[in-house]
């Protein structure tokens, strides 16, 4: 499963807050470089997102998938 750069940046934004409201040295490292991580991560998200090809849009085949019905009583009632 590839990540979404939406996804990181919220990861990104928590490790940060993490890393400001916290007294432990310890924690704040690891959250600051947890949070660059998130940060890089995003950046190749953003890369993967810009290359895919933006969907097709068929109207007639959305019409007709809205319009098929394995149920015959649908809309009838």
């Amino acid at each position: 499963m590839q990540l979404s750069s939406i996804m990181c940046r919220a990861q990104e934004a928590q490790q940060r807050a993490r890393a400001a409201s916290t007294t432990l040295d310890n924690v704040r490292t690891l959250a600051t470089i947890a949070a660059a991580a998130w940060h890089k991560e995003a950046l190749a998200a953003d890369r993967r997102e810009r290359r895919r090809p933006p969907p097709v849009l068929d109207l007639q085949m959305v019409w007709d998938d809205r319009t098929f019905s394995e149920n015959p009583d649908r809309g009838q009632a």
